[in-house]
């Protein structure tokens, strides 16, 4: 029995992770922190802690964790690179999952577009398309920049200058260095991430739908079984499905 702390308990998806937690035997919830409530009276005790509160209380987590030698599992994202740095630290004393997307499907999306990348070459233009629910505060959603950063690596550029949002105006032809970025908000969905690979004649798309977050909640409370087993360091999804 591994005993769990939810940060951003409140949340939809702390709320998520709460009744997923119920259906995993080896799992006790032992904590749930949300805006007010002291992290640091209730890690006591703690396994493992699965943050998915915000981006500038994320580093606060996980200084907290490292000072009690307990593992941790982010799920936030919009961190700035600032904040990720600081908080990549913690990992040289706990171990850390750290992942965009919890999904086992997204992860399987990682994957595969790593591969069609590769076995595509550069005769194709890349561009990634992300909806979800109006309430989101970030944009692109770390899934799609996840996408973006692993298209990236496999033609060798840099992303900062690659990477096209949206277009609006007289932008000129596209480039084929690009890799466009486009955010859609509206209505309720829960992520749907496309992967699209365009060349004269022909189309290749691969797309993500999710329908209930309790997938991400499954995969973060999975991630948390697999973490307290580790030694201190940085891991993602892709390590706790066999996949890296």
């Amino acid at each position: 029995m591994i005993n769990v702390v939810i940060t951003g308990a409140k949340g939809r998806m702390g709320q998520a992770l709460i009744t997923c937690a119920s259906r995993f035997p080896d799992i006790q919830v032992t904590g749930k922190v949300d805006v007010g409530d002291s992290l640091e009276q209730t890690i006591s005790g703690a396994n493992v802690v699965i943050d998915f509160s915000f981006h500038n209380a994320t580093l606060g987590v996980a200084e907290l964790c490292a000072r009690h030698k307990c593992a941790l599992v982010i799920g936030t994202t919009g961190h700035s690179d600032e904040e990720k740095a600081r908080i990549l630290n913690a990992t040289s004393n706990i171990p850390v999952v750290w992942a965009s997307n919890y999904s086992t499907g997204v992860n399987m999306l990682f994957w595969l577009t790593r591969k069609a990348a590769q076995a595509l070459g550069t005769g194709f233009d890349l561009e990634v398309v992300e909806m979800h629910h109006r309430m989101k505060k970030d944009a692109p959603s770390g899934t799609a920049m996840t996408l973006a950063e692993i298209l990236a690596a496999v033609r060798n550029e840099q992303l900062d200058e690659a990477l096209r949002h949206g277009r609006h105006g007289i932008v000129g032809e596209r480039t084929s260095r690009e890799i466009g970025m486009h955010s859609i908000r509206g209505g309720d969905v829960v992520g749907d991430h496309t992967v699209i690979f365009a060349t004269n004649g022909e189309r290749l798309e691969l797309t993500h739908k999710a329908s209930s977050r309790e997938t991400f909640a499954h995969g973060a409370l999975r991630a948390a079984l697999w973490v307290v087993k580790q030694p201190p360091g940085l891991y993602n999804m892709q390590h706790v499905l066999g996949l890296e």
